[in-house]
């Protein structure tokens, strides 16, 4: 008994070593130490312009062309972006859709080192995008990738890198350049009554913007380093202001619509984005709902009225009737009561979209 005890005993402990080293070679990832760690400079460019790097302290300055430039856009650290790459020689994918996020230094990752093994000396052609998202297809030849972004990634500020190629031996800093791909619409307004007597009397009460696109695909181009959008039909209505302000007189006090004031900064106003659509005759449009005080004029006397509405059309305002992705769309909007509460004006103005990424890299 002594004999088949101590063989039980001894038959257990090999068993137990046996199975905590096939835990420990199956089970048991490989610490990031033993993966290959790749840094990202990320910048953020308007019309291949940079437009600030907080690694060196200086922002751009702004073109004279830009209407509004103190708008600012930012890349949230807490939401990471999309990486993919593609063997640039055979074509094939080697890093699929992963996530790389900040760790309050920098942005990083850790990828697979038989990539690289694989790959020995050769390039990767790399493109991003921000923000992630799971469900991206691939075409069959790999050059292009779609990217399907509901409201709430809309509402991010989407962002798609240009394709870099990198030898494989130089993948210690990936340096990637993203440009927005939706648009930034705001709204200005102003009172451009000409008679004195009847200035200053108009308060704005809200203003809604109806038929936005806000969801779509974005097809990705790797190897042309542009894309295109798939709109899927959703459109909703924003309500941009809603409040009691008074309408500032004449176009040197015309000011940024908030969300329930008027603001002289484009940076405090309110602004959305939106898929670049097609305007379509009689579907986008602004209303816009005011009182005016009463007044007096030629000796009659003009009662308040309340709760006037007006309805401004996006048709016929821009070249083409589309939008362009990565553009800031301003709509100006001007109100005269000198023909007895009628606007006169509503227009567009087009500008470079300002950005600034939190970026703290010492590297470069």
């Amino acid at each position: 008994m002594s004999f088949h005890r101590h063989l039980f005993t001894a038959l257990a402990i090999f068993s137990m070593a046996f199975l905590s080293s096939c835990l420990e070679s199956i089970d048991t990832p490989d610490p990031a130490s033993k993966q290959r760690k790749v840094n990202f400079d990320v910048m953020v460019t308007r019309d291949g312009e940079v437009i600030s790097s907080e690694r060196r302290g200086v922002m751009t300055k702004n073109s004279p062309l830009v209407e509004t430039s103190d708008k600012t856009s930012t890349m949230d650290q807490d939401i990471p972006f999309g990486l993919m790459g593609i063997d640039d020689e055979n074509y094939a994918l080697v890093v699929n859709n992963a996530q790389v996020g900040h760790d309050g230094y920098a942005y990083n990752t850790f990828l697979n080192p038989a990539y690289w093994d694989e790959l020995g000396t050769g390039t990767i052609a790399f493109s991003a995008y921000y923000p992630y998202v799971e469900d991206v297809n691939y075409s069959q030849d790999l050059i292009a990738y779609t990217i399907p972004y509901s409201v709430e990634e809309t509402d991010a500020g989407p962002l798609v890198s240009k394709t870099v190629k990198m030898a494989v031996a130089l993948l210690d800093m990936v340096p990637l350049e993203f440009q927005h791909i939706t648009n930034d619409i705001g709204y200005r307004i102003c009172d451009v009554t000409p008679v004195e007597e009847l200035q200053g009397l108009v308060h704005l009460r809200k203003l809604t913007a109806y038929n936005v696109a806000s969801a779509g695909v974005f097809v990705n181009d790797i190897s042309l380093s542009s894309g295109v959008w798939r709109r899927q039909g959703y459109y909703r209505d924003v309500v941009v202001f809603e409040g009691d302000a008074v309408v500032g007189v004449g176009s040197q006090n015309e000011k940024f619509v908030g969300f329930d004031t008027l603001e002289d900064h484009m940076a405090s106003s309110h602004r959305y984005y939106s898929i670049p659509d097609e305007i379509l005759m009689g579907k986008q449009y602004v209303e816009v709902v005011y009182d005016i005080d009463g007044f007096t004029l030629n000796g009659f006397e003009y009662p308040p009225l309340k709760d006037q509405v007006s309805r401004y059309m996006l048709y016929g305002l821009l070249p083409g009737n589309v939008f362009v992705y990565g553009k800031q769309y301003t709509f100006h909007i001007g109100i005269d009561l000198s023909s007895v509460y009628s606007e006169i004006c509503f227009s567009a103005s087009v500008a470079g979209w300002e950005t600034k990424i939190y970026e703290n890299n010492d590297e470069f």
